[in-house]
């Protein structure tokens, strides 16, 4: 009976870890993006760049916004795993946000980038950039490939934005070989002397 019990205490141990630790994923995100809207804030009011807390190794360039507002999202200054924890980011070496050309950003599946899985063609996503430039883009498709099919990131001639995130979305492993992109051409752009 002491096994038993035993084994039924680290079983429901477990299952109270598990749903915890699931739970602080979502939060930590949730929570990171209000501190960094914050930020952003701060960042549109002023020339200098501030960290949206102490010790953070990134800070916002630009604002997601789809679904007609429902998704707003403060995409981050790079696409390292600590950064994509906080939010989408912004792969270095791609046009910046505000700028002509292809913008690529990547994000969590299961958190910020959740959404993209339902975007279609005639969507529109909004970028506003940390410059003022405000743009409307329309998607115009989805791809899957492989992780090592970087020409998705190459400059096409026109101006997009291209969100890149995990695929298949409902895979209990994360990473994986896959990735999932949503193209979307940009339909206006409101630009701001500088």
């Amino acid at each position: 009976m002491h096994i038993r019990n035993l084994l039924f205490f680290c079983l429901m141990s477990l299952a109270i870890w598990q749903l915890f630790e699931g739970g602080y994923i979502h939060a930590k995100a949730w929570l990171a993006q209000h501190l960094i809207h914050a930020t952003w804030q701060e960042t549109m009011s002023r020339t200098n760049v501030r960290s949206p807390w102490p010790g953070a190794d990134m800070h916002p360039v630009a604002r997601l916004t789809a679904k007609r507002g429902e998704v707003n999202l403060m995409v981050l200054s790079d696409t390292s795993a600590r950064t994509l924890a906080f939010g989408p980011g912004h792969m270095a070496g791609t046009t910046v946000p505000g700028h002509y050309g292809n913008v690529v950003m990547s994000g969590h599946r299961d958190t910020h980038f959740a959404f993209i899985k339902h975007l279609q063609d005639g969507d529109q996503l909004n970028l506003e950039a940390k410059n003022g430039n405000r743009k409307t883009y329309e998607v115009i498709g989805t791809r899957v490939l492989h992780q090592n099919d970087i020409e998705i990131a190459f400059e096409t001639g026109d101006d997009r934005i291209t969100l890149i995130t995990c695929y298949p979305f409902d895979s209990p492993i994360p990473g994986g070989p896959l990735r999932y992109a949503v193209i979307a051409r940009a339909l206006t752009a409101q630009y701001l002397e500088i």
